[in-house]
């Protein structure tokens, strides 16, 4: 495990815009550099790079990060192949310390196996592209298919000739282990003479499957003629597995971002065939069906997925497996829909017999996933009877409960309750007792179902479900800490707005005790937040998410944590009031002095880096929604956003005194604290804070 400290070193020392710039055309505007999204097809800039923050995001499809998020999504790299290469260009080590001397060494030959493997594969690929131009029959089969030697070139397809030993001619050693390892040579019988070895593919059309950094992994072969199997794949290897393996994803990279979406089809040729007619965002299962490891994959380099199956009984079969696989992922920033053509075709024939326009009209028409769903759940049910539809319900349960937390899944078990004639309220109360039951052995308590917590989207899924900020605190909510008789000072440079109370008429102030996180914070109002960013818990009511608008509260903090190095700045009574704000507030700002003194100020992306290291980032959500806009804060904004809670902290201290039957000392201190509300709202900012 790479050290959290590391990472937070690494983003504080690369330029996000440099990363970015290698693959991206980004020109300057105004403090950000904006171009076109990598990740989507767009004709006008909308993702923006900002060198303060040292993050990315695009206001058209949601997507965002940092330099280490970056090089996983636009090239496929998995998180320590990503920060190894930041830390090459950063001329840092990466720690391995966390690694015993044994498995260092072992990770070490196992990536050197891999690399050897992979290197063997690609010399098979090429063998079989030069065997490709040598016979005319293979190329006659590709022509009548339709394909031209530009879009066989673009796949690398070759042609393995018949024989058993043609992979002789391209191996110095037909009898080297790594042949059978990389799953070219099939070698059977004991050890010595007896023992015999040939080709596993002869006389077959070659596709070569490419991981998504373009190394070549595997192979899938497809007869000429009439035999068996029709297509034949490499076997699992150390460098290949079909579960987590997309074919073609690695040529469709530009054609995601260009049409939006990833068209998932069941066949090699149907990736290669619509290719050819256009759809360069087509890719292919490996002979298996859909996992949640590919839709996890696809999802990192689009939003919209569309599955295309046969209409016939087996399409139907495979759209059910990835109705499931699809369903953990299915968030409400993404689509995912199914496509059925009719039972005579497969997408390969659809295109070249009725072209690529009648083939577009078919995806535009593809059936939602809620409306598959759906479909999925009342098949062989008879809805007009009681049974009919409690069977429906009872299919559809297992697959409502696979969603993750949103309006999508808040307006889904409407449709079902719809369906089922039931209300939203009673299906939920039943399925939670049911839920019950199962947990308690069978026995439960018929309990009225509880008000799950809100919840907020951002527009991609690395920003899921996050808590509800709570709600503005006015004088009536804001319990105001015993600060004795100290009073802001509106003339005091160093306070919000010049607006912080004197330190030396205060009492001392008592610090807090050691905040441990746990994103179950409560206030007075009974919302409930369960930091629920990944949108792995359980809806347990059907209303609909609300979002109270950002308060001063929200407003500073998140201020705060973008530009941490205003925390100095401020005078010691501004870092008391903000420690003194209640709940999740206070504890992130508790969070943020002790990150202060142990790392300094740094970007947004190194304190992420850290939150989510710490638990913490999870309750910081709610705050963060709107995180990303193309203006940056400026100081004397915080300083403005830091006085209204000043204001709101007094407003709360006045009207207590005034509760019951004041004393003539408490009438004083009214006076007085009013006095001081109207200086800090009268006031304009001094020139020394807002330097």
């Amino acid at each position: 495990m790479i050290p959290p400290g590391f990472i937070q070193d690494l983003l504080s020392r690369t330029d996000i815009v440099e990363v970015v710039g290698r693959h991206v055309e980004l020109k300057k505007a105004g403090i950000n550099h904006k171009g076109l999204c990598p990740f989507h097809g767009e004709k006008s800039p909308s993702f923006i790079v900002s060198p303060t923050r040292q993050t990315y995001h695009c206001f058209g499809c949601g997507v965002h990060g940092n330099a280490v998020g970056f090089l996983m999504e636009h090239s496929g790299l998995g998180f320590v192949e990503a920060v190894q290469e930041l830390a090459q260009q950063a001329g840092m080590q990466v720690p391995q310390d966390e690694r015993s001397a044994e498995e260092r060494e072992r990770a070490a030959a196992q990536k050197k196996r891999q690399a050897t493997l992979t290197d063997v594969l690609l010399r098979a690929s090429d063998h079989y592209r030069g065997q490709l131009k040598k016979s005319p029959r293979a190329i006659d089969y590709l022509k009548k298919r339709g394909l031209t030697g530009q879009i066989a070139a673009h796949f690398a397809l070759g042609y393995a000739p018949e024989g058993w030993r043609a992979l002789a001619s391209a191996f110095p050693a037909y009898d080297d282990p790594l042949l059978a390892e990389a799953g070219m040579v099939i070698v059977s019988g004991e050890e010595g003479e007896e023992q015999k070895r040939y080709d596993r593919f002869r006389d077959r059309i070659m596709f070569p499957i490419r991981n998504v950094q373009g190394d070549t992994i595997g192979f899938g072969g497809r007869v000429l003629d009439k035999g068996e199997p029709k297509y034949l794949n490499s076997p699992e290897t150390p460098v290949f597995s079909k579960g987590r393996e997309l074919y073609g994803l690695f040529e469709a990279r530009a054609g995601l971002r260009q049409r939006g979406y990833a068209l998932v089809v069941e066949g090699y040729m149907d990736v290669v065939a619509l290719a050819q007619s256009g759809f360069n965002n087509a890719v292919a299962t490996l002979g298996t069906a859909c996992t949640a490891e590919h839709v996890h994959k696809l999802f990192r380099f689009t939003e919209s997925v569309v599955f295309s199956f046969d209409g016939d009984a087996a399409g139907r079969r495979a759209a059910g497996r990835a109705l499931e696989a699809a369903l953990p992922h299915a968030t409400d920033t993404r689509s995912v829909k199914f496509l059925f053509l009719p039972a005579e075709h497969d997408p390969d024939s659809y295109v070249r017999e009725l072209g690529a326009e009648a083939f577009e009209r078919c995806v535009q028409e593809a059936i939602p996933l809620s409306r598959q769903l759906m479909e999925a759940a009342a098949e062989g049910c008879d809805l007009g009877s009681v049974e009919g539809r409690a069977r429906m319900l009872s299919n559809a349960r297992p697959l409502w409960q696979a969603l993750p937390q949103g309006l999508l899944k808040r307006a889904l078990l409407g449709e079902l309750a719809k369906r089922a004639q039931l209300s939203d309220q009673d299906l939920m109360s039943a399925w939670q007792v049911q839920a019950e039951g199962s947990r308690g052995g069978g026995r439960s308590e018929q309990r009225p179902p509880r008000n799950p917590a809100p919840s907020s989207h951002s527009p991609r899924s690395s920003f899921e479900d996050g808590d509800e900020p709570p709600p503005d605190f006015g004088p009536a909510d804001y319990e105001p800490a015993d600060y004795g008789d100290f009073h802001p000072d509106p003339g005091h440079g160093g306070g919000a707005a010049g607006g912080g109370p004197s330190a030396g008429e205060r009492k001392p102030w008592q610090g807090k005790k050691e905040w441990k996180p746990s994103g179950d914070w409560k206030d007075k109002k009974d919302w409930k937040g369960k930091g629920s960013w990944k949108r792995r818990g359980e809806d347990e009511a059907p209303q609909l998410p609300r979002r109270a608008p950002s308060s001063p509260m929200d407003n500073a903090l998140r201020m705060l944590l973008l530009n941490s190095a205003w925390w100095e700045r401020l005078s010691a009574e501004d870092h008391q009031l903000l420690h003194q704000l209640p709940g999740v507030h206070g504890e992130l700002v508790a969070w943020l002095e002790r990150y202060l003194v142990h790392h300094g100020a740094g970007p947004w992306s190194a304190l992420e880096a850290s939150m989510s290291e710490d638990g913490v980032l999870d309750s910081a959500r709610g705050l963060l929604v709107d995180l990303f806009t193309e203006d940056e804060p400026q100081f004397e904004v915080f300083q403005l956003a830091l006085r209204q809670l000043w204001i709101a902290r007094l407003e709360g201290e006045a009207q207590k005194l005034v509760q019951g039957t004041p004393s003539s000392e408490d009438l004083r201190r009214f006076t007085q604290i009013r006095t001081q509300i109207k200086q800090l709202k009268d006031t304009p900012l001094s020139q020394e804070s807002t330097a």
